[in-house]
């Protein structure tokens, strides 16, 4: 049995908030962003509330801003019967999570995401945090939503890059799970997928895993692949001026070099490999990373939350649509796959 509550909307009108009558207070968490393109959507048709505005952006998900949000509930007296309601992607997610859950030791939180990432991946899980200078999601907690609502019409407010970011979830949750879908998906470009059956299958396949292994001792690990390269890319250069990436772009370089890893470790067949990096680069073009680059992405790597010590672990693929988690893979051979990708 699922421990999510995921609804997929077809429209949104009052019925759909009605489980938010019964709190006390309600606060709506939203960036200028979804201030702008979505709360104009949803703001008659819920109860009354507090609208809470943060700054977007993955540089401000950090304690700061939470402070800003605990004070906010604090001084319209929100007691331990009121509720938030997330309505954003992946950053607002993650922190009005966050907040909510650790807010007079936890109150409900709702989730309302509106980005194609936040949608088939960081709205469902309970990963709940925030940055720690730049290490990405290093304080948190583990807490299921007590909702999640998707309506994927919001998908219609992003620019290009931000669909092309959440894109990469879905990838990866073929290459660890589905090889049948990865056909599917892998044979059209972004412009052509069909997002009405993207969503729901990427949901299915996160909730599986998820439901089995809620707080991340064993299975709900293959969940990273793509991720300990990619986090570290994606916290090394969130801060350079000019080299930013999005969650996903990083995500995908993650995927092309843990699936070269997957070759000499998991046994991932080199046919494999190459249609894995042939699609992704499809998507998202080449990124440069500098010989320069290599020693400061070791330092982010070194503080990877599925480490054993000093010891780096990885979630690899043995084939397309099946992964394996708890590989420790020395530094040497890591800088040789991040090394293969910039040979590319």
């Amino acid at each position: 049995m699922s421990i999510n509550k995921v609804s997929i909307l077809k429209s949104v009108d009052q019925n759909t908030f009605e489980g938010l009558k019964g709190y006390t207070n309600l606060a709506v968490i939203v960036d200028e962003n979804t201030k702008r393109d979505c709360y104009p959507i949803v703001k008659e048709l819920l109860p009354e509330h507090l609208l809470i505005e943060v700054v977007s952006g993955e540089e401000n998900k950090n304690l700061e801003t939470c402070q800003h949000i605990w004070q906010e509930l604090t001084n319209a007296g929100f007691d331990r019967k009121a509720a938030v309601l997330d309505l954003g992607g992946g950053v607002i997610g993650d922190m009005g999570g966050f907040c909510a859950s650790t807010y007079k030791r936890g109150i409900d939180f709702w989730q309302m995401p509106t980005t194609l990432l936040s949608q088939v991946d960081a709205s469902v899980g309970g990963k709940l945090g925030i940055d720690f200078g730049k290490l990405k999601n290093h304080i948190g907690v583990f807490r299921i939503p007590d909702m999640v609502l998707v309506y994927p019409e919001f998908i219609k407010t992003l620019p290009q890059n931000e669909l092309r970011s959440g894109f990469a979830e879905v990838i990866k949750h073929c290459l660890i799970a589905d090889a049948d879908h990865w056909k599917t998906v892998s044979s059209k470009p972004l412009s052509e997928q069909d997002l009405a059956t993207i969503i729901p299958h990427s949901i299915n396949i996160k909730d599986g895993v998820v439901t089995s292994d809620p707080t991340e001792k064993g299975l709900r690990k293959i969940l990273n692949y793509g991720h300990t390269i990619g986090h570290a890319i994606e916290s090394y250069l969130l801060d350079i001026p000019g080299r930013k990436l999005l969650h996903g772009e990083a995500i995908a370089i993650g995927m092309i070099a843990e699936a070269y890893l997957s070759v000499k470790f998991t046994g991932l067949q080199e046919e494999e490999l190459k249609q894995i990096q042939e699609y992704i680069l499809s998507v998202y073009g080449k990124v440069e990373i500098l010989d320069s680059d290599l020693e400061h992405l070791y330092a982010y790597l070194l503080q990877d939350k599925k480490n054993s010590g000093k010891k780096l672990s990885f979630s690899l693929l043995s084939k397309i649509g099946d992964c394996t988690f708890d590989q420790f893979i020395e530094w040497n051979e890591i800088e040789e796959a991040i090394k293969y990708y910039m040979s590319l």
